[in-house]
């Protein structure tokens, strides 16, 4: 009866054992626990490309929490995410979602950032997106269609521009402009080489040019400032002498002078009119009695 008890008693421990090393096994699988040592953190996520519950976290790397719930919220994906107590997470914090490993797997980065302030755990902070290889693959087979368009039209280009460089008659024309400006070179650098004495003669001869000129320009520098102060002075009574031009010639206009009144005197010029007509008249008389018989003069004298 008593090793009975005594089995009954190990089997019921073993079952207790049993059962509390499988509570153990599960909690540590999926990172549950009766005693919380984690602080819950609320991170918003326009896509989490296939994050789960029970992800890792990692803190610079290091694995200090997991993923523990979702929930969409106006297009966007609140991750609540728990981070080991120990970890001292500062309003500067970056969170991030990057790959496990080459198999697709996620993970939530965090960087604990280095503010002198704590991270606010009751506030809904933002979080990146870092961009792995399924999300490239996705993104270069929505633009394989323009790809393979490009791909086709480098290679069109490339043989035409092969076909181009190939032409026998392209190839002579640029040997032949080679060959001449080859030649072209030559003739230039025997043309410098024969007239290299000349050519210093002549920089010399600027260079003393130039330096008598600077002498002469010093040396007359007073009479230089002289003449440009008389040549002002003419200026000055040229502009004088055109103004006074100008007012004499508005007042001819508007007969304020002699020369105004008689140029612009109707009646004086029908006068002369009239005169240069009889003086023409009597001209022609003359003429006439000249070629003829002589002048006769007919004139009446009354003395008294």
């Amino acid at each position: 009866m008593k090793n009975q008890r005594k089995t009954e008693i190990k089997v019921g421990l073993m079952v207790i054992i049993g059962i509390i090393l499988f509570l153990w096994i599960l909690g540590w699988a999926k990172n549950f626990s009766l005693i919380s040592a984690h602080n819950d953190v609320l991170v918003r996520f326009d896509n989490v490309a296939g994050l789960e519950i029970g992800d890792h976290v990692t803190v610079n790397g290091v694995r200090k929490g997991f993923v523990s719930d979702f929930d969409i919220e106006n297009g966007d994906v609140i991750v609540k995410i728990a981070v080991g107590r120990d970890v001292n997470l500062k309003s500067d914090a970056v969170f991030s979602i990057a790959m496990l490993d080459l198999m697709g797997g996620k993970r939530v980065e965090i960087f604990p950032g280095a503010a002198d302030t704590r991270l606010d755990l009751s506030k809904i902070h933002k979080g990146n997106f870092d961009a792995d290889i399924p999300l490239v693959m996705s993104m270069l087979g929505s633009i394989q269609n323009d790809l393979v368009g490009a791909m086709k039209d480098i290679q069109i280009t490339l043989g035409s521009l092969n076909n181009y460089l190939t032409d026998e008659k392209l190839q002579q024309d640029i040997k032949s402009s080679l060959s001449n400006l080859n030649s072209l070179t030559i003739r230039l650098n025997r043309m410098i080489e024969q007239n290299a004495e000349n050519i210093n003669k002549l920089t010399s001869n600027a260079v003393i040019l130039t330096e008598e000129t600077s002498q002469l320009i010093a040396d007359n520098k007073e009479n230089i400032k002289t003449s440009m102060e008389h040549l002002v002075t003419l200026m000055q009574k040229t502009d004088t002498l055109l103004t006074t031009i100008n007012t004499m010639s508005d007042e001819v206009k508007r007969q304020q002078n002699n020369l105004g009144r008689i140029l612009y005197d109707e009646k004086l010029f029908d006068d002369l009119t009239s005169t240069l007509k009889q003086a023409n008249e009597l001209t022609r008389i003359l003429i006439d009695q000249l070629q003829r018989e002589g002048i006769k003069v007919d004139a009446k004298l009354n003395i008294f």
